[in-house]
């Protein structure tokens, strides 16, 4: 058996071994990749400017909310463009370039957070329409994993149409990791969007949503077929859900050619892979429920014996 200074010196070798036959082990040379912790951290205080007294108590919000609100976009804005800039850096842009599309971006993404601020409004009164057990717009804001998945991903979006590096999906995937809610910053979702519970949503990068669109946990907005990998990028892969469609929890709708027509309700535990024609409702058969009668005594070792 090895002692420790052996062992460690043997996989030291093998390690750095791995690193010089393969560049995808360190960043490229004198180039860095995004901080993930900054990213995730604009994400958290971006909510303060959204909905100011919610996520930070400052009394500033509501006596001075100019300059409040103007302090805190002041300093989020450099550190953003300093996030895009180190993105853009790293997919090889030279200094020059990636200094001014990130100034660029930057300032078009602040620019559009009052637009973003009314969609989640939109969105928060969709949560609450939706859900008769919210008792209040600010539970929702405040508490609900759907609601925070669809903020992040608003936000992403707007980063994704700038074709900004890494950035989109470190936001969304922290909503992932939060929520089990998992929207692709590159999805298309109108307005009076509510997920109800959550856990379990797939929606994929080039599905197409309208206005007024309830999904339930467990529904998954995905592609028939990723067999060819790359070859697949950029082509429409995910369906496209019409306005004012309701989709039940553990339905899956599949394909890029799949739309599901407008006011239709997909029940739960569903799988389609083709088109659903407007004012439909869809529903998978049930198995048969098989009751038997109870019986007069069981013992305790038995209770969980399943027979046919």
């Amino acid at each position: 058996m090895s002692d420790k200074k052996t062992s460690i010196e043997n996989a030291v070798a093998r390690l750095t071994a791995n690193y010089r036959k393969e560049e995808l082990f360190l960043t490229k040379s004198g180039r860095h990749l995004p901080v993930r912790a900054a990213i995730i951290d604009i994400v958290k205080e971006m909510r303060s400017v959204i909905f100011p007294g919610y996520f930070d108590i400052d009394s500033g919000a509501a006596v001075f909310p100019e300059h409040y609100t103007g302090y805190l976009l002041n300093d989020l804005f450099d550190r953003m463009k300093e996030q895009i800039e180190t993105a853009f850096l790293y997919v090889g842009e030279d200094t020059a370039s990636a200094c001014g599309k990130a100034a660029r971006v930057t300032a078009s993404f602040f620019e559009q957070l009052p637009d973003v601020q009314e969609m989640l409004l939109k969105d928060v009164q969709a949560g609450f329409d939706g859900d008769p057990a919210a008792k209040s717009r600010e539970e929702i804001i405040f508490s609900y994993p759907g609601f925070l998945a669809i903020y992040v991903y608003r936000l992403a979006h707007i980063l994704y149409l700038e074709e900004v590096p890494f950035i989109p999906r470190i936001m969304t995937e922290y909503a992932h990791d939060h929520t089990g809610i998992d929207i692709n910053p590159g999805a298309t979702i109108g307005e009076y969007f509510f997920i109800d519970h959550g856990t379990g949503v797939v929606i994929g990068e080039t599905t197409t949503i309208g206005n007024n669109v309830k999904l339930y946990q467990g529904v998954t907005l995905g592609a028939l077929s990723t067999r060819k990998g790359q070859q697949l990028s950029g082509v429409k892969r995910h369906p496209t859900i019409e306005d004012n469609v309701t989709i039940y929890s553990n339905s899956s709708v599949l394909g890029g050619e799949t739309v599901i027509g407008e006011n239709t309700i997909i029940g739960g535990n569903t799988f389609i892979t083709e088109s659903i024609p407007a004012n439909s409702k869809v529903s998978a058969k049930s198995p048969e429920l098989v009751i038997k009668k109870p019986r007069t005594c069981v013992e305790t070792s038995n209770v969980w014996d399943w027979e046919n």
